[in-house]
This record gives C-alpha cells, structure tokens and sequence, in this order.
C-alpha cells in the first residue's frame, strides 16, 4: 500500500487552524538488505536506503517508518520536550551519537543527511544494547530508543508505557506494510462506514469495546479508571473498526495503529467518511472519530458519553486525518 501514514496537518498546526480548513473545504524480526517500499520524499530516499542497511536489526522500512512518526519527515522539526531534526534527537544524545553522516566535516542535527545515518547508528548501538532481553528483537529496539535501553532491560521487554508501546505498535505497522496491499476507502464504502455508524448513535461508551461484529463488554481500565467489562458499547476505535468493516475493510484495532495504517489526506482533499485522530504526535494518538463533513464527526467520545455527533473541535488536539483501508498484516 503505498504512503501508508495519516499526514500531519502542518507542523505545529493548532486545532483551530485544521478545523478551520476542514469546515471551508468541506512482527518479525528485520531482515538485513530489505528494501525500501515505504512512501517517503524523494530527497530523502537514498539516504533512507543506504542508512536503513547499516546493521540487521534495521531496515530501510523501519528507518522511514520511525522519521516518519518522530518528525513526518520534517527536518525543522522541534518538540517541546527539546528533540531537534528530523530524527528528532535530544541534544545530549547528538552529542554522543550524532555522526558526520555527509562528510562535511560538520556533525549538523538539523542536517537530513547527517541526521538519517545517526538515527541508523544508534538504532544499532541500542539493538546492540538490549540483545540480550527476551521478546522480538525489533520492537526492544523500537522501545529503547523511545524509553530507554535501561527501561527495556528492567521490564524484559517493552515496558509498560502506554506511549513507549504506542510507539513500537505505530513504527511496527507502518514498517510491516504490504506493498500494493490493501485499497483505501471509495466513496461507496465510506457513505457505508457512515451509515453504520449513524445506526450506532446511542450506543454506550465501553474502554476496549467494539468489534467487527457490534458492541461488545470491554476491558479493565481506562485512564480514569472505569471498567469497561461491566458495559456493551464501543470505544473510539471500537466504533470505526465496526462501521468500517460492514464496508469491507478491516482495520486495526487500536487509535495508533488505525493512524499508521491510514492513507495522508491533505485538509483541501477531506471527504466525508475519512478518519480523525487526535493527539500531540504520532506516538500520542488518543482518538479517533469519522467524518460526516461541515466540521463534525460521529465518534465514541469517553466513558459516560454515548456514540455521537461530535464537533472537530472538540478536543483541542485535532493532529490527521487519515483515508481508511485495509489492515494486510497480521494484528500487531
């Protein structure tokens, strides 16, 4: 499936701005020497073939799939937490792991050609660093670089961070794509999708509810603490997995992995039936809700509230939107 990722809507888009826009326009272990099938800039390919090489435990896929979620491949990217480029790099961990990737005699973060080859690297120091932990060797390495070698050695694995397993759930995904796999919504499935949905207004919010089939009881707990076993409704992405598989697509089961297996909708190009998520970054994403068009959507909102029409603005955080289509992989 080519340019597998729901777009960022601008770096450091606000809310506003993106509804604004909306509403006027209406697995395995890598193998070494894989290709790159992944959609990325043109500028940056070369560099993401040769970099994503540099050791087994990398591959071009996983290279673009972890810019693509640190930065969206922006190499002018800053977080408020002080990572910098496009490989977003704290400074401390440039200092020691940043390299010369152009041989220009400068060791530049914000420079996409000194930057790849240092995320490569030091996905290698670290996959190097955890070996020894049980679990797949790609996803420590995936959750090192976002917690911490020391966290993955803790806990023998991914910890138990819901960003940190997040973040290893979206780069997985997006990583372990199938070239010229599934197809993106049509007009038709998504005027479907919507009508499932519009047929679900009502429905009990459940934390982990929702399947292919209808509501379901969730499971124990929510942030807030509410348990979901006790209730038969949908959570956010419970309600957009079942609209969308009366369509005939089938999506992941989580916010995360639906965004990661999205194709980028640009605000001039929002259709109706395309999906919304919510969240700070890639690795943030919270929610997720289905657009009806004029600036609403029909979304399982949070624990106490129904199936409902809920305006894009509702959640200050408004990060993607994203085209549904097919999960080819196996569930991660």
């Amino acid at each position: 499936m080519k340019g597998s990722t729901a777009a960022v809507i601008g770096v450091g888009a606000t809310a506003a701005v993106v509804v604004a826009a909306l509403v006027q326009t209406a697995g395995d272990d890598p193998v070494a020497g894989a290709a790159l099938s992944m959609a990325v800039p043109a500028e940056y390919r070369t560099l993401i073939e040769k970099a994503g090489n540099t050791c087994p435990e990398v591959s071009p896929n996983l290279l673009a799939a972890l810019l693509m979620q640190e930065s969206g491949f922006n190499p002018n990217a800053k977080s408020r937490a002080g990572a910098q480029g496009i490989a977003q790099f704290m400074p401390s961990t440039w200092e020691s792991h940043g390299i010369d990737g152009n041989g220009d005699g400068i060791r530049d973060v914000w420079d996409p050609e000194d930057a790849i080859p240092s995320s490569a690297k030091y996905l290698c120091t670290i996959a190097d660093d955890v070996k020894g932990v049980p679990g797949n060797k790609q996803n420590n390495m995936l959750a090192a670089y976002n917690a911490g070698s020391g966290a993955v050695r803790e806990y023998g694995g991914v910890p138990p961070y819901k960003e940190t397993q997040n973040y290893v759930r979206s780069i997985t995904a997006l990583a372990n794509q199938n070239p010229g796999g599934g197809k993106v919504a049509d007009t038709g499935q998504a005027a479907t999708a919507i009508s499932a949905a519009k047929g679900m207004i009502g429905t009990p919010y459940s934390w982990g509810g929702g399947n292919a089939s209808g509501p379901s009881t969730g499971i124990c707990c929510s942030p807030g603490g509410q348990n979901g076993n006790t209730v038969t409704g949908f959570d956010c992405s419970g309600l957009t997995l079942y609209a969308y598989a009366k369509a005939g697509i089938t999506l992941p089961r989580t916010a995360a992995a639906q965004y990661a297996a999205s194709e980028p909708v640009q605000p001039g190009n929002v259709r109706p039936g395309d999906l919304v998520f919510y969240g700070t970054s890639a690795t943030s994403i919270h929610h997720v809700g289905i657009y009806v068009g004029g600036g609403w959507m029909i979304d399982a909102p949070r624990p106490g509230k129904p199936v409902r029409y809920s305006p894009l603005d509702t959640m200050r955080d408004l990060f993607a939107v994203g085209r549904p289509a097919s999960n080819t992989n196996k569930e991660i």
